[in-house]
């Protein structure tokens, strides 16, 4: 998957980031890690959101691996459940899979043949 599939930053979030200057009416420079200097540091107004800090929400951040061409490996963390979809003339097993980097609620249906090929020590002897 692309980190920038829907966009420079998608509407994930990746970090808080300083704002070095305003470079035109609705776009910003920002203070990017280097880790990420690959990625051009001018956004538009409407990527970037204003922080209000709160002392009691506490941000868990796993930092991404991204390659120089700005994706990352996708890795299953979890199956979560297995069930049958049932066609005229034929039947497919699907596995829901927990992916890393990933919620619960963007968990998605596989193959399960796909998944045995791939990841065989999910599924056992």
């Amino acid at each position: 998957m692309r980190f920038g599939k829907k966009g420079k930053l998608a509407r994930r979030f990746i970090g808080l980031f300083e704002v070095l200057e305003r470079v035109g009416a609705v776009t910003y420079r920002l203070a990017l890690l280097p880790s990420l200097s690959y990625v051009h540091n001018v956004f538009h107004v409407y990527l970037l959101r204003k922080c209000h800090p709160d002392p009691s929400h506490v941000l868990h951040w796993e930092p991404l691996e991204l390659r120089t061409d700005l994706s990352f490996k996708e890795t299953p963390i979890q199956i979560l459940d297995r069930r049958i979809k049932q066609l005229r003339s034929k039947t497919i097993p699907l596995v829901k899979v927990l992916w890393q980097y990933h919620g619960l609620e963007e968990a998605t249906c596989e193959r399960e043949e796909d998944m045995r090929a791939l990841y065989p020590h999910f599924f056992g002897p």
